[in-house]
């Protein structure tokens, strides 16, 4: 091999770290002895096989050792075996503590060795003091390349972890919705239940990236209830798990949080249901208009959403109801649709309407009347009744579309 010589280590430092490479299998018995007996408390490496701990422990002494002999440049706050160590150890589950404490122990016994083989050779004190300069600073160095390999290698296991719980959510939510058996799956591999309820919440996801509900999950761990939460690019949805809990105390406790507009799905029996009440989750979303600072329960909007999945026939309710009250001039039609929407909502209560529109009940039994001309029928039938809420929830979800579709 050829010889490089290392701007930081002395004449003699090289000599005697190329001198002590002959001797590294007795330096790797030291190491593993000190491992399993100086501090036995915290150089845990019960998840590797002690050969491999040697391979390890071998291939850091050598590297040590051929910085301070010159054999490779350095040190280099990259370099390439201390990252290997690492990658591997992050892998099976070494605490990073673990390793940079070994890499102090081996520092101590590629120290104490050069030490051994300076007295042999009669080295003089001056020169010792420089190989132990050197010999830390190897260390140092190697120490911070095995951190920033081994904290690289965590965020990129965190990464992949997170890759893979949205691939299962996505799954779980999409084109595998029903499946039982990959539900049990989800369910072991996400840590939920696999019985009881769920309930699914949608949310909308500012261009900033941020969501209009303000940390639900660390919101809902407080109550004791577990959830899973996933990103896309204009929404995030948490699938909840109530475990035989109500509902409502999950949309009670995320209302106060909402900044902007989401909903939350009817609950469903079990986590292979969580397709369906993603599904219902979004209707219920689209329920709502874009600029509200709101969460909707879809429990509370059953009507509105029949209309929302069955658009055609919205379109046909409207016409058949409220067609003739919307061709009259603005004016005229405003005040006709403000006057039904109180009158229904006051259980057709002519004189709560008036109270409520600031008019004389004669003038809302002649606008009653003007209605039931153009409608064609009378307005007091359960039929009408039930035709007329719907059309008017149908007008107010047809501006809500054409509101989010301008914005």
């Amino acid at each position: 091999m050829q010889r490089r010589h290392s701007g930081f280590a002395t004449r003699i430092t090289r000599e005697l770290a190329e001198a002590t490479l002959s001797d590294v299998d007795t330096l790797i018995d030291r190491l593993l002895a000190a491992i399993f007996t100086d501090n036995p408390d915290w150089t845990d490496y019960g998840s590797v096989p002690r050969d491999d701990l040697r391979e390890g422990c071998h291939d850091y002494l050598t590297r040590v050792l051929e910085l301070l002999s010159g054999r490779v440049d350095g040190p280099d706050p990259a370099d390439e075996v201390a990252a290997a160590i690492a990658r591997h150890r992050a892998a099976q589950g070494v605490p990073l503590e673990v390793m940079l404490r070994t890499f102090r122990l081996g520092g101590r016994i590629v120290w104490e060795a050069l030490l051994e083989r300076a007295g042999d050779n009669g080295v003089a004190p001056g020169d010792v003091l420089d190989a132990g300069t050197a010999t830390w600073t190897v260390i140092d160095e190697l120490s911070s390349a095995l951190s920033t390999s081994y904290r690289d290698s965590e965020q990129e296991r965190v990464r992949h972890d997170e890759q893979r719980r949205n691939a299962l959510l996505e799954d779980l939510l999409g084109r595998r919705a029903g499946d039982a058996g990959f539900a049990a799956r989800v369910a072991r591999e996400l840590e939920l239940p696999a019985n009881g309820g769920y309930l699914v919440i949608v949310t909308d996801v500012r261009p900033d990236g941020s969501p209009t509900l303000v940390s639900p999950r660390t919101s809902l761990d407080a109550l004791g209830f577990r959830s899973v939460w996933q990103t896309k690019v204009d929404t995030r949805i948490g699938v909840v798990a109530l475990e035989q809990r109500d509902a409502e105390e999950v949309i009670a406790r995320l209302r106060p949080l909402a900044r902007g507009r989401s909903a939350a799905s009817p609950a469903v029996s079990g986590l292979d249901e969580a397709g369906a009440a993603y599904t219902l989750a979004l209707i219920a979303l689209s329920m709502v208009s874009s600029t509200a600072t709101e969460l909707v329960s879809l429990g509370d909007h059953y009507p509105e959403a029949l209309l929302v999945r069955s658009p055609d026939l919205a379109h046909r309710l409207v016409a058949r109801n409220l067609g003739a009250v919307l061709e009259r001039p603005a004016r005229e039609r405003e005040v006709l649709l403000e006057t039904l929407v109180v009158w229904l909502e006051e259980d057709r209560s002519t004189a709560n309407a008036a109270a409520r529109l600031h008019c004389h009940r004669n003038t809302v039994l002649n606008r009653l009347q003007r209605i039931t001309a153009l409608v064609g029928r009378p307005l007091h039938s359960r039929a009408a009744y039930v035709e007329l809420s719907l059309a008017l929830s149908a007008l107010d979800l047809a501006a809500i579309g054409q509101s989010a579709q301008s914005g």
